[in-house]
C-alpha cells in the first residue's frame, strides 16, 4: 500500500495518468493502459477526398485526390504523428484543365448571284468543362452566324471560361468566293456601265456608242453561272450618213438621238462672217466630237447653193429643204443649233466662238450625263 508507479508509454501511446497508487483497497487509483494516440479527423477537400490506411490513428498514412477536371494544391499524402498531429494540412482541389469547346467546319460558300456576299449560317457551339461543368456564355469574335459575308476569307473564333477563370477557344475560318467572268472593256468611242462589282456572277453590262457611232452587237450582257457573257461582242461602227435621201427630215432622222447639228447657212462662200466662223470651228473639231456635234453647211442660193456634211455633199434639192424645214433665210448668215431630239434650241445671225458654244451646249441635261460618262472614260480634249 502506497506504493507509487510512474506510467510511461511507447512512443505513438498514451496514457490517462501519468502515475498510479496502490490503495488499501488493493486497487489501483485509476486505469493506466497505454492507448494508441489518435489525430483529429481530417478534413475533407473541396471536389475531392482522401483514404487512409488505419483511419485517425497513429502512423496512419492518408492519400488526398480530387475530382475529374481538379487537380491537387498541396502534399499528396499526410501521416498521423505521436503529437497528435498530422504531418501535412489538407490540401485543396483546384480546376485547373480549361474547358474544351469544338468550333463548327464550314464548307467554301459562293456569293449570290449579282452579290459579293454570301449568307453563312452554323450553330454555337457548347463548351465541355470536366470539372463543375459551370460555364460562361460562349464568346463570339467575329461577325454572327446568318450574317452576310463578303468575298474573302474571315478568320472567326470561339472562347469560353469556366467558374475558374480557365479558358478554353477554338479557331475557324469562312471562306466566300465570287464567281467571276473574264472583264469585258468598253468598245471603241462608247461606253460600257456595269452594276455590282462589273464581271462577278449576274452583273449586267450595258453599252453604248457615243453619238456618230451605232452600236452593233449586244447592247446589254449579263455573266452567266458558267462564267461565260451572254450575247455576243459588242462594237460602234461609225454612222453611215446617206446623203441620197429625198427629203430633209429624212437626212435630220439619221441623227435622232445619236447627233447634235450645228447647220452654217451663207449666201456666198465668200461671206465674212461664215469664213469667219469656220476658221474658228477648224481648231476645235475635238470639241466639237466631244460634245456630239456634226457641223452641216449650207452655202450659196437656190439652184447654185452646196451643201456639205464634212467631205460628203449634198443635192442642191436636199440643202434647200433643209433651209426651208428649218427656216433659214438664204440671202444672209445664220447659224443653227439642234439638240439630239430635233429641237432647235439656238439661232445666231452672227459668228461666236468655239467656247460660247461649248459653253451653251454643256448646259443642255443631256450633256451633264454624258459628261459624267466621259470623264469616267478618260475622254478630254487637251485643248
Amino acid at each position: 500500500m502506497g506504493t507509487r508507479c510512474k506510467i510511461r508509454c511507447k512512443q505513438g501511446y498514451e496514457s490517462q495518468n501519468s502515475e498510479v497508487v496502490c490503495m488499501a483497497s488493493k486497487h489501483w487509483s485509476s486505469n493506466y493502459a497505454c492507448r494508441e494516440v489518435r489525430c483529429p479527423k481530417l478534413n475533407m477537400p473541396a471536389n475531392g477526398g482522401y483514404k487512409c490506411s488505419d483511419g485517425s490513428y497513429f502512423n496512419s498514412r492518408c492519400e488526398f485526390f480530387c475530382s475529374p477536371g481538379f487537380s491537387l494544391k498541396g502534399q499528396k499524402t499526410t501521416t498521423c504523428q505521436h503529437t497528435k498531429m498530422w504531418s501535412a494540412s489538407v490540401p485543396t482541389c483546384v480546376d485547373m484543365d480549361p474547358p474544351k469547346i469544338k468550333c463548327p467546319t464550314i464548307k467554301d460558300k459562293w456569293a449570290e448571284p449579282g452579290k459579293l456576299t454570301a449568307r453563312v449560317a452554323w450553330d454555337t457551339p457548347e463548351g465541355v468543362d470536366t470539372a463543375d461543368g459551370i460555364l460562361t456564355d460562349v464568346i463570339l469574335k467575329g461577325k454572327p452566324s446568318k450574317s452576310d459575308f463578303p468575298e474573302g476569307l474571315h478568320k472567326m473564333s470561339y472562347t469560353v471560361f469556366d467558374r475558374a477563370g480557365n479558358k478554353g477557344s477554338c479557331r475557324f475560318t469562312v471562306r466566300v468566293r465570287v464567281r467571276r467572268c473574264s472583264p469585258l472593256f468598253p468598245p471603241d468611242n462608247g461606253y460600257m456601265k456595269c452594276d455590282s462589282d462589273k464581271d462577278n456572277y449576274g452583273a449586267t453590262c450595258e453599252f453604248t456608242c457615243t453619238g456618230g457611232y451605232e452600236l452593233q452587237g449586244s447592247a446589254a450582257r449579263v455573266c452567266q453561272y458558267g462564267l461565260t457573257w451572254s450575247g455576243v461582242d459588242t462594237n460602234c461602227a461609225a454612222m453611215n450618213i446617206n446623203v441620197g435621201v429625198r427629203t430633209a427630215a429624212a437626212l435630220l432622222d439619221q441623227f435622232y438621238e445619236k447627233r447634235r447639228l450645228l447647220i452654217i447657212s451663207a449666201p456666198t462662200a465668200a461671206n465674212h462672217n461664215y469664213r469667219f466662223q469656220m476658221t474658228n470651228l477648224q481648231h476645235a473639231q475635238c470639241g466639237l466630237d466631244l460634245r456630239h456635234v456634226t457641223v452641216i453647211e449650207l452655202v450659196g442660193t437656190y439652184p447654185a447653193q452646196i451643201g456639205r456634211i464634212r467631205h460628203r455633199l449634198l443635192p442642191p434639192a436636199l440643202a434647200l429643204q433643209l433651209r426651208i424645214l428649218l427656216r433659214i433665210p438664204q440671202r444672209s448668215f445664220q447659224m443653227v443649233l439642234v439638240d439630239k431630239q430635233g429641237m432647235d434650241k439656238q439661232r445666231y445671225p452672227f459668228p461666236i466662238t468655239a467656247a460660247e458654244l461649248f459653253t451653251t451646249i454643256d448646259t443642255f441635261p443631256q450633256r451633264k450625263d454624258e459628261m459624267v460618262l466621259q470623264q469616267e472614260a478618260g475622254q478630254t480634249c487637251q485643248s
